[in-house]
């Protein structure tokens, strides 16, 4: 079945979770969870991996054993498609795209990558084409100076101030969030951000080991 949309009944499963984030609580909607909510991220998923890549759907438990926060389920329900990462939350709908977090190899080919004239500038064009389609650039990272090795006064400095980047888009819980045409603001941002990611294949690709 193609995807149709997440029902009200999912913001609202959302909604509940916050204010009760307990067994017995996800125990008594586990339905709800897997119908509303896993059926249509699943089917989202699958109409969009032929186009974007390999799919994987997050578990709803959070891993506790390190946190101060001993809440045992996630607020939302993730998945990743190719390089992206789209989110559902009791908030709407979010998509992410590129390289949220370098590796120290990562990081030296980005800023090679970034300083060159040529390369750098292509960048930078990249972004200025996505800022006309609501795409906010994020990163690990941000450092506050030059990293080691690169003038104050670079003229892509901002650039080579991140330890990440990546495209990132939100939107809202409204009435569209439960039709068809949910999927299809998740494919127009897959679909603009592809420029930013094959730059970042091409100059950085896949962390050493």
């Amino acid at each position: 079945m193609s995807f149709q949309g997440w029902p009200e009944a999912a913001l609202d499963f959302f909604e509940g979770l916050e204010l009760d984030n307990s067994k017995a609580y996800w125990t008594a909607r586990r339905m709800i969870y897997d119908q509303a909510v896993l059926a249509p991220m699943t089917e989202l998923t699958e109409d969009l991996a032929a186009e974007f890549g390999d799919v994987k759907i997050f578990r709803p438990y959070r891993d506790i054993r390190f946190s101060a926060d001993k809440s045992p389920y996630r607020r939302e329900i993730g998945a990743r498609v190719g390089s992206a990462y789209i989110r559902l939350s009791a908030a709407g709908l979010a998509a992410g795209n590129g390289m949220f977090h370098l590796a120290p190899d990562q990081l030296s080919r980005f800023r090679d990558g970034v300083a060159d004239d040529v390369h750098g500038t292509e960048l930078q064009r990249i972004i200025a084409a996505l800022d006309g389609h609501g795409v906010t650039l994020i990163g690990h990272e941000v450092l506050k100076s030059a990293p080691r090795g690169y003038p104050a006064d670079h003229p892509r400095i901002g650039l080579l101030r991140h330890k990440g980047l990546a495209a990132y888009r939100e939107w809202p819980a409204e009435a569209w969030l439960a039709t068809p045409a949910a999927a299809d603001r998740v494919r127009e941002f897959l679909a603009v951000t592809r420029p930013l990611t094959g730059w970042l294949d091409e100059h950085v690709g896949a962390a050493a080991g």
